[in-house]
């Protein structure tokens, strides 16, 4: 079989800023205008709320309401990031780039942590860790350890997390070439080493990208954090959403204004990397032996899975074993969760495609091309996902039934998929941008060269080179998409139930065994979904 030599270019442009100093065609520049104004709407109903409340809403960001939660919060978050970016890295290079075990199926599973709503996983967690819970039993140990506190948020959302590293980084390890290994290997080096000197480099792109995701997310998060009694930004904000809409909404204005430095202060680290453009054409990447780190790595892997996979799904399945009609509540109809099921499956894979295709532009604007609004558009796009789901669902509330020509909308499914994408459009942004910034100009350049035309360009060249790196995308905004909440409950159609509703619903009943099994379907819905979407796409790749 012909083999191509992979094509390496070192290019001092940055990654976020746009590799070329091309200007961007104005049909690109006024797409992306239109889609980043259409995101910046929560951010907008929160700044006009919050100027008219005036000299009150200085005095709540003087307030202890504000300085502790708000250090709290990035300290969780910077904390969180950190593990996530180790972890989900070195997840992805095992499971890749390895000759670990089983490694197709652990490459799913691993997926599936992220599927599993925050306050669930937390729920879940503490009944296996509680005296006389699931571990105390199978380990046969009197004392475990209390899930609360600071330790507490960061290891629920550090299991529950690190995907948002781990998929973007196996997808950019799917689509670099073996060579560059294989040379490293050729001259004597142990995988390890091959690892830190050739693979991390050209992975950084995708390991910044996903510890962002992350960062954002631990800022918005909720559920967990409520759980293990963690006080930051979020609880505050919901504590306060219904008798004190001034400190509810001024919070939020802060916990935007904090994410939008941190997506600023991302892109600006960004402009001082220095992007390795690479690309093999029908080629396999070479599998690194383990060797004697084989059973250290199959330990390691088995205890993230153990940890937020198994326990939580096992403490599910024994509330749903549990339906004995009096404390767990029963398990209800297994066919009640048809509609459920068909719901939460439509509108995520909805959700999923429209997230990936709108920002595709934006992904080009941001790294291709010369443009004075792409840093506001990437930090439109980008800064919308640390708003929690419910002060978007109230901003897109306020907008739509304060506009007649569309208050028609409200409860409707296309503004249901709005909400979503606005919620979750940044997890595709950032996936889709470092595909695109591994696209080879010269190979851009030689296809011009040949007469090839921009859209012939994209469906032969560029479409097939980011294609891991999309799936990557719409597979992090399927699976946050099936588990969220507040959004779903607000902007929903009537009638119009999801898996996450119908947990949310139970729990609150106190019928254990139904939000139980309904998790439990939730996660198994899930992992065929990620094979489907994403997985299948990689290995297709890989091969």
């Amino acid at each position: 079989m012909t083999t191509t030599a992979p094509v390496l270019d070192p290019v001092p442009a940055p990654l976020a800023s746009g590799r070329g100093n091309a200007r961007a065609p104005r049909p690109l520049v006024v797409t992306s205008a239109i889609v980043a104004a259409l995101f910046a709407g929560p951010l907008l109903y929160l700044a006009i709320r919050t100027v008219g409340f005036g000299s009150n809403a200085l005095d709540v960001l003087a307030s202890d309401d504000a300085a502790g939660p708000l250090l709290r919060t990035l300290l969780l978050a910077a904390s969180v990031s950190a593990s996530c970016a180790l972890l989900g890295t070195g997840l992805a290079w095992l499971v890749v780039r390895t000759d670990l075990p089983a490694r197709r199926v652990v490459r799913v599973l691993l997926v599936l942590p992220l599927v599993i709503p925050s306050f669930v996983g937390a729920l879940a967690l503490q009944a296996a860790f509680a005296t006389g819970g699931l571990v105390a039993r199978v380990f046969d140990v009197g004392t475990v350890p209390r899930i609360e506190g600071f330790w507490a948020a960061f290891g629920v959302l550090t299991l529950l997390s690190y995907p948002y590293v781990y998929l973007p980084v196996a997808a950019r390890l799917v689509a670099l070439p073996p060579a560059l290994e294989e040379s490293a290997r050729s001259l004597g080096r142990r995988p390890t080493e091959v690892f830190r000197t050739v693979v991390l480099p050209q992975t950084m792109g995708a390991v910044a990208a996903g510890s962002l995701l992350t960062f954002l997310y631990c800022v918005s998060e909720f559920g967990a954090v409520s759980l293990v009694r963690y006080d930051t930004l979020t609880l505050r904000i919901e504590a306060t959403r219904l008798f004190d809409r001034e400190t509810s909404i001024t919070l939020s204005l802060l916990l935007a204004a904090v994410a939008l430095a941190i997506v600023f202060g991302e892109r600006a680290l960004a402009r001082r990397r220095v992007p390795i453009e690479a690309v093999g054409a029908g080629r396999r990447a070479h599998q690194a032996t383990l060797g004697r780190w084989r059973v250290p790595a199959v330990g390691a892997v088995g205890v993230v899975l153990l940890l937020a996979l198994v326990a939580p799904v096992a403490v599910l399945a024994e509330w749903a074993a549990r339906g004995d009609g009096t404390r767990f509540g029963g398990t209800g109809d297994a066919a009640d969760l048809v509609g459920p099921v068909l719901n939460t499956v439509g509108v995520s894979t909805v959700t999923a495609l429209v997230a990936t295709f709108a920002v595709l532009p934006l992904a080009y604007l941001t790294v291709r091309h010369r443009s004075r609004v792409g840093g506001a558009v990437n930090a439109l796009v980008v800064g919308g996902f640390a708003l929690p789901g419910l002060v978007i669902a109230l901003a897109l509330v306020f907008w739509v039934l304060g506009t007649p020509v569309v208050s028609g909308l409200y409860q409707s499914f296309p503004l249901l998929v709005f909400a979503y994408v606005v919620h979750f459009g940044a997890q595709a942004m950032r996936a889709s941008q470092v595909a695109v910034s591994g696209i080879p100009t010269r190979l851009e350049d030689a296809a011009r060269a040949l007469g090839a035309g921009r859209w012939r360009r994209l469906r032969t060249i560029e479409l097939p080179l980011i294609a891991p790196g999309l799936a990557a995308g719409a597979g992090l905004v399927l699976l946050a998409t099936m588990k969220e909440l507040p959004a779903t409950l607000l902007l929903a159609p009537t009638g119009f139930n999801t898996l996450a509703t119908r947990i949310w619903s139970a729990s609150e009943s106190g019928l254990l065994a139904r939000a139980g099994l309904t998790a439990l379907v939730l996660v198994a819905c899930s992992a065929v979904l990620t094979w489907l979407v994403t997985i299948r796409r990689m290995d297709r790749l890989a091969h």
